[in-house]
């Protein structure tokens, strides 16, 4: 027996739905058949979607998991898969299932559980203690979950030692820029240290602020990568592999026969399980040739944002969104990305300008509705302002102007967009960025008012690369060339511009990358070049708007430390750098 045929089913669940996410497994099922697909494999927690996280401690929801398994069980004749799901015997377990002729074979449970950045494994599940080797039609099969398959010393190593020639790793690695490339080199450098067949299923989809990108890959003994799964969308991957060239590159690598001590130690606990010792005769049409190429640095992030925003909004019932639009960047890009998700008939822009609103903010708002086909309302908010002015006069006598009457536009503006949400059904997409974010330059329930922020976190210098990514994607102006050269301003007051607060956008930046995700002391990121009194005011900007943060909707996470999930900090919190 020379070759296999594996079939990749990149998927994309929905967390709590698992008659809707068995019915997509079972429907891939048939697809494989279909292609004389011997071995298919699923996502991690396939059944139950990524991450379940307080539903895991709610019986029933593991009770109709094991049912929504059964189910799958019964529909597998004639083929072997393998299936994310949790398993419960004793305690519960991220775990897959090893399925072949209507009936469970094996389950591997996952080993190691991660509880960093954006993961809470440790607080749900036992992990697992066995690495077992599931014999497939004659041929030794690993199976390793996700986070078993990053560690040099893990089961996947061991599974190769005990005669595994082909390593199966199922998959919800959560996106960041950058991530696959670096995901791609790891799998790579396992692939030839194990000198087995790596096959990586990976997740796909939007679940809250998490993306995951699909991005599934076979890698050969060599650590070539063979095939490739599409990045941000649902696929199927099949390909034949070539098990007798692992035997042949296994006899020819003298290290096969020096397993270290702590193999030799691992060895024991990996089990063979049986599941089919002859390879079936079905006739194979030839697979046609598939060349996926990766998206470069741009392309990626702006498709991670448009699925983010597509499956938090489809996901959560609603049709619609909309969205206020100033004229500037931010806006415009949201409003893109929101039509390249819904579509344009689903997308609404609100211009809200006020007394201080230039004639260009007005028309830029206008035009970048006109070349997205999304519907545009004005809604001039003088009115409410001078009410609100004249209410407030008394409490506010013998007092000066200053952000006060500011916020108050802001919170208007966000009081008019939840009335259009409350009374159509509209989710609100606010505007701001992670820059902004960071320093608390944004208004709690004014302009961070939303269902969803899409730009949550992506610094302003990013945006504005989104922008003339998407520009150069459409090959027109979509986003008017006059909103990416304007100087910032959130036009609250006369003549107003970002810089009177805050430092240009190319020096904060970098910045608050080194003091938010790298945390970078204040005197080594001055000791980086940059100015001292800036540094600190920028530090002392983030430490006091945590309680800001955490009042914001959720966001789409396309940094390796964003705020919420990765970067956790005490609202009340008397630490400061000295």
């Amino acid at each position: 027996m020379h070759s296999i045929r594996v079939g990749i089913a990149q998927i994309n669940s929905t967390v709590g739905d698992l008659s809707g996410n068995t019915r997509k497994i079972m429907e891939s099922i048939d697809q494989a058949k279909s292609l004389g697909v011997d071995l298919l494999t699923f996502p991690e927690l396939a059944i139950t979607g990524y991450p379940p996280e307080d539903l895991l401690l709610k019986p029933q929801f593991i009770k109709q998991n094991r049912e929504s398994l059964d189910k799958i069980i019964e529909h597998c004749s004639d083929i072997a898969v393998v299936v994310g799901f949790v398993d419960s015997d004793g305690d519960i377990y991220n775990a897959a299932a090893v399925l072949y002729n209507k009936k469970l074979m094996g389950v591997y449970h996952k080993f190691y559980l991660p509880n960093y950045g954006v993961f809470d494994e440790n607080r749900y599940f036992q992990a697992g203690r066995e690495c077992p080797v599931f014999i497939i039609y004659g041929i030794g099969i690993g199976v390793t979950i996700c986070e078993d398959m990053w560690y040099e010393a893990g089961p996947a190593i061991v599974q190769a030692y005990a005669g595994a020639r082909v390593l199966l790793n199922i998959s919800a690695s959560p996106y960041h820029a950058g991530k696959g490339l670096f995901r791609e080199r790891m799998l790579a450098t396992r692939a030839s240290d194990s000198i087995a067949i790596i096959v990586h299923n990976n997740l796909v989809g939007g679940q809250d602020e998490l993306v995951f990108d699909g991005n599934s890959l076979i890698i050969n003994e060599k650590g070539e990568v063979v095939v490739r799964g599409k990045q941000f969308e649902e696929d199927f991957v099949v390909a034949d592999l070539d098990v007798e060239s692992v035997f042949r590159s296994q006899l020819r690598d003298p290290r096969r026969r020096k397993e270290t001590p702590w193999v030799r130690e691992k060895l024991e606990g990996a089990t063979r399980i049986e599941v089919s010792s002859e390879y079936p005769a079905i006739a194979r049409s030839p697979l046609p040739p598939r060349r996926i190429e990766r998206l470069d640095e741009f392309a990626e992030i702006y498709q991670a944002l448009v699925l983010g925003t597509r499956d938090y909004v489809h996901k959560n019932g609603f049709e619609k969104v909309v969205i206020g639009l100033s004229g500037g960047v931010d806006s415009s890009l949201v409003a893109a990305i929101a039509t390249d998700s819904l579509g344009a008939d689903n997308v609404i822009g609100v211009s809200m300008p006020s007394r201080y609103s230039s004639p260009d903010s007005k028309s830029d708002a206008e035009a970048l509705a006109r070349n997205l086909g999304i519907e545009f309302k004005v809604i001039p908010i003088e009115k409410a302002f001078s009410s609100y002015l004249e209410t407030l006069a008394e409490p506010f006598k013998n007092t000066q102007p200053d952000v006060t009457e500011e916020n108050i536009q802001a919170r208007i503006r966000g009081n008019i967009l939840f009335a259009l949400s409350n009374k159509f059904g509209w989710l609100v997409l606010a505007c701001s960025n992670k820059s902004e974010t960071a320093t608390g330059y944004t208004t709690l329930y004014g302009d961070m008012a939303g269902g969803f922020i899409p730009l949550k976190d992506v610094p302003k210098t990013m945006v504005l690369e989104l922008a003339r990514y998407k520009n150069r994607q459409a090959g027109k102006e979509v986003i008017p060339s006059a909103v990416l050269t304007k100087a910032p301003s959130a036009e609250l007051r006369p003549d107003q511009k970002d810089t009177d607060t805050l430092p240009p956008y190319e020096v904060l930046d970098p910045i608050l990358k080194a003091y938010v995700e790298d945390d970078v002391t204040i005197d080594q990121i001055i000791a980086m070049g940059f100015d001292r009194d800036i540094v600190t005011r920028v530090a002392r900007l983030v430490d006091r708007n945590e309680y800001k943060r955490r009042q914001a909707a959720p966001g789409i996470k396309i940094t390796p430390r964003d705020f919420g999930r990765d970067r956790r900090l005490p609202i009340t919190n008397k630490f400061k750098e000295e």
